[in-house]
């Protein structure tokens, strides 16, 4: 059988030494915000719209400037990693891993959206019942923007 392949774009948000994680209904997991990315939709403006669906809060993807601006062409927001997730014998993800700085840690999600949503210092994040890729990701979100934060 054919395996089917999305592209989904997720996204490790931080503010002041947290990260947000909510539970997923369906798959019954702690996991950043994220989904498919819609057809037109750009991969970093997925990346936005999914967090503030699944959370309510306000973004800004923490990447590295752009080297490309022409007429012609833009150089997109490169996400942080890219994984292969097999959801299921027959389907997988290509799954665009971002990172982000929230404006504020006040949590309002959109109706239907999980209500169980939370921010995770890195202490927390060692303890809590988390797959492995997530708590990794996580860790490397929080250093990543604290670091830019300084610069």
């Amino acid at each position: 059988m054919e395996i089917t392949r999305h592209f989904t774009a997720t996204t490790f948000v931080v503010y002041q030494n947290r990260t947000v994680l909510h539970f997923h209904k369906t798959l019954k997991m702690w996991l950043p915000p994220g989904g498919h990315i819609d057809r037109d939709e750009r991969p970093d403006h997925a990346a936005i719209r999914e967090v503030r669906e699944e959370t309510g809060l306000s973004v800004t993807l923490v990447h590295a400037p752009p080297q490309i601006m022409s007429e012609n062409a833009i150089e997109l927001p490169p996400p942080r990693h890219i994984l292969l997730e097999n959801i299921n014998p027959y389907h997988q993800h290509i799954d665009l891993i971002y990172f982000a700085r929230a404006m504020s840690d006040e949590l309002t999600p959109e109706d239907g959206e999980s209500t169980k949503i939370r921010w995770f210092t890195e202490a927390e994040l060692e303890n809590a019942d988390l797959t492995e890729d997530v708590r990794i990701l996580a860790k490397e979100a929080l250093r990543a923007v604290s670091i830019q934060a300084e610069m």
